[in-house]
């Protein structure tokens, strides 16, 4: 029986919604005028590049896509391993702040200040992650419907209603709780603060290279994968900068929750254009669009760490896949992990740092996936240069070496700031924070070696 295959249309959606989530506007709206540059220095060091080599690398193998099969080509199986794996734990860390804004937007429904409620947090949590991995175990093409309708439904609408909202505020001569000018646009190089903003930009712009796993189940995929990403990269910068300073004009920085800072902003708005009657209505939507961009989350991570099963880094109980061919018992196991990790939720002080501090965390450690990506498209450019492809880069050698120099510059930049929480977020001590930051990176990586040691150990050369 032969699968059908995911269209142009449904391959944007699907890479739209795992990547432009509503839930990063608030994170990026703390920073005020000065995120409309740290969006387009992250576009330039980050998103433009990693679209452009994702789509190189797709096009170059489009018979098995994703970042293991690529850096197993290029550095081979080891450092594919420690690249899926950070690619898997990094969304372990990730999960909690998406599953959180879900919940926060949701109390919305009964009493805004569940927000903070630590056990109803928890609670909505573990619910919805559950159903999502219960969805994903009947396979790609159902998941990739539910994610599409979710998409539309829950994601474009709002977003797009977000930034004519904002746009009527500005018009309509509503007080701007930012002042945007030359002078305010541009950070100053001395206020450190400021550009530690750019780990909540780039957090916005994670994952761009995930639908590569996909690549035999999209319709002609050396045509409409880089295509579908170039379409999506538009999309997706145009509605994070907009609907970032929408957020930005009309609540001030010391009031935004990260939790549930959309809905504050929607309600703000809805209050003062009448409409007060589509707060639960726009609830509804934005936490089906949240759990729509999760489904990709979900899945494609845990296929690559498949594959790192199916090379021998992993017991082959992980390798087995149902009779949808899903890896089930790799997203049952995640399942459990992130229950595990969404617990702590109940003994932290405050969800806001806790929230920036997961954010922060996830971010250094896809950034170091990133980096091996970039060097091995470099590898890759000069190993397979023979090899006829739909897609390259422009510029040929000029324009690999200036894409990829790029992207990092991006990601060591992304990964010096991110050891500096923002002043707007109440934590007891830099140094302390900068100590779990750095001890929270080398605990997530460290069990890669047993994975090497298992191998080792399983298949003696």
């Amino acid at each position: 029986m032969t699968t059908k295959k995911i269209s142009l249309f449904s391959l944007v959606l699907l890479i739209t919604a795992a990547i432009d989530s509503i839930r990063n506007l608030p994170s990026s709206a703390l920073f005020g005028s000065a995120l409309i540059f740290f969006f387009i220095f992250a576009a330039i060091v980050f998103l433009i590049p990693t679209s452009l080599v994702a789509a190189e690398l797709s096009a170059l193998f489009p018979e098995k896509g994703g970042v293991y099969h690529w850096i197993k080509q290029a550095f081979g199986e080891k450092t594919a391993m420690l690249a899926i794996w950070l690619q898997w734990i990094n969304t372990m860390v990730w999960y909690p702040t998406i599953l959180s804004f879900i919940a926060g937007t949701a109390a919305y429904f009964i009493d805004p200040h569940l927000a903070q409620n630590k056990a109803y947090l928890v609670t909505v949590i573990l619910i919805v992650f559950w159903t999502l991995t219960i969805v994903n175990l009947y396979g790609l093409k159902v998941s990739a419907t539910v994610n599409t309708i979710c998409a539309i439904i829950g994601m474009v609408f709002p977003m797009l209603l977000l930034l004519v909202l904002g746009a009527i505020w500005v018009l309509s001569g509503q007080p701007l709780q930012i002042d945007v000018n030359a002078t305010t646009i541009f950070p100053s190089l001395d206020n450190s603060t400021s550009w530690i903003s750019l780990i909540a930009i780039m957090a916005s712009f994670l994952g761009m290279e995930l639908a590569g796993v996909h690549v035999n189940d999209i319709r002609n995929p050396q045509r409409n994968f880089p295509k579908a990403l170039f379409i999506a990269s538009a999309f997706i910068l145009f509605t994070m900068l907009f609907g970032s300073l929408a957020i930005a004009f009309v609540l001030p920085a010391n009031e935004i929750n990260l939790v549930a800072g959309v809905m504050q902003v929607f309600t703000n708005f809805f209050h003062v254009f009448g409409m007060d009657w589509s707060i639960p209505i726009m609830t509804v939507l934005i936490v089906v669009g949240s759990i729509g961009g999760m489904i990709n989350w979900l899945i494609s991570p845990a296929k690559g760490l498949l594959h790192a099963a199916e090379f021998g880094y992993m017991p082959k109980f992980f390798s087995q896949k149902n009779k949808h061919g899903v890896a089930s018992r790799i997203l049952l196991s995640q399942a459990i992990l992130v229950s595990v990790f969404c617990l702590t939720f109940l003994l932290v002080p405050s969800v806001n740092a806790f929230y920036w501090f997961l954010t922060a965390l996830s971010t250094e450690l896809y950034m170091i996936m990133y980096v091996l990506m970039f060097l091995a498209a470099l590898v890759l450019h000069y190993k397979h240069h023979h090899r006829p492809v739909t897609f390259k880069i422009p510029g040929k050698h000029i324009g690999m070496w200036t894409t990829c120099l790029l992207g990092l510059f991006g990601c060591a930049i992304t990964v010096i700031v991110g050891f500096f929480p923002p002043d707007n977020i109440h934590i007891q001590s830099t140094g302390q924070y900068a100590l779990f930051i750095g001890l929270g990176n080398v605990g997530l990586i460290a069990p890669v070696f047993l994975f090497y040691y298992y191998k080792k150990k399983t298949f003696p050369t």
